[in-house]
């Protein structure tokens, strides 16, 4: 008998597909192996942040500081402006209303008018001081008051503190006196001089204090003044009665004095 060769029963597997179609190879596995081409990875050292200079500093505080000064300035004047809208300031006035000699002697010390000498005055005064305000009370500190003819101090005198309420009339009546006065001898020479004129002796006095206002519930701090009153021209008293001077051409100024330090301005 004739043996039979059976096929078997699984396909051959080929590379062809059903329908004649190549199946795609399969993906080669992926290298681990260590690329020469890539670049070797150095870490990058940390930047320090660059820090500020001295002068970037002083000038960041400079800049700050100005604005803040800008800024207070700005407040001050501000409430400045609110003040003198509702209180409207204004500095008080004096006037003189008398003015009498009741004593004038000037010695020479020796025969000679031109030599050095001494020189006994006295005066009495009638100041009127005027408060302007309507809402500010004025306090005034003693007062501190002199007469000079030509820069030459002739006498000095005081008035107590007082207070002047708002659109306040006060009437000061300081007298002032000297008493053997020593003068050298220019004084006597330029006194001598005016006492010939029929105009009489040019005089001046000045009276310092120092004040304070309030407005309100407001009290500010002391502040120097300076009253000057000039235009006045006196004679020298004939026997017991006293010379009464013009004062029809007198004005009186009131300046601030601000002490800084040892100045006074």
């Amino acid at each position: 008998m004739t043996d039979r060769v059976y096929p078997s029963s699984k396909p051959t597997t080929t590379g062809a597909a059903p329908g004649g179609t190549t199946a795609p190879a399969a993906a080669p596995a992926k290298s681990h192996l260590y690329n020469p081409t890539r670049p070797t990875y150095r870490p990058q050292a940390h930047r320090r942040r660059p820090r500020r200079s001295c002068r970037s500093i002083c000038c960041c505080c400079f800049f700050w500081f100005l604005l803040v000064l800008l800024l207070l300035i700005l407040l001050a004047a501000t409430a400045g402006a609110a003040l003198w809208v509702f209180y409207r300031p204004h500095s008080p006035t004096f006037s003189v209303s008398t003015f009498k000699t009741t004593q004038f002697n000037l010695s020479a010390s020796s025969a000679d008018a031109s030599s050095s000498g001494h020189l006994s005055a006295a005066f009495n005064l009638t100041i009127a001081a005027r408060n302007p305000n309507k809402k500010i009370t004025i306090f005034y500190d003693p007062f501190t008051v002199s007469i000079s003819s030509n820069d030459v101090i002739l006498a000095n005198g005081s008035y107590p503190a007082f207070a002047s309420s708002p659109k306040d009339f006060t009437v000061l009546k300081p007298t002032l006196s000297s008493h053997s006065r020593d003068l050298d001898a220019d004084s006597v020479t330029s006194l001598r001089s005016d006492l010939k004129k029929k105009s009489g002796l040019p005089l001046e006095f000045q009276m310092d204090t120092k004040v304070k206002i309030k407005m309100g519930g407001f009290k500010s701090s002391k502040v120097g003044i300076r009253v000057t009153c000039d235009g006045i021209q006196a004679a020298v008293p004939k026997g017991k009665s006293p010379s009464v001077a013009s004062t029809s051409d007198s004005r009186c100024e009131v300046d601030l004095r601000i002490k800084i330090w040892k100045w006074t301005f």
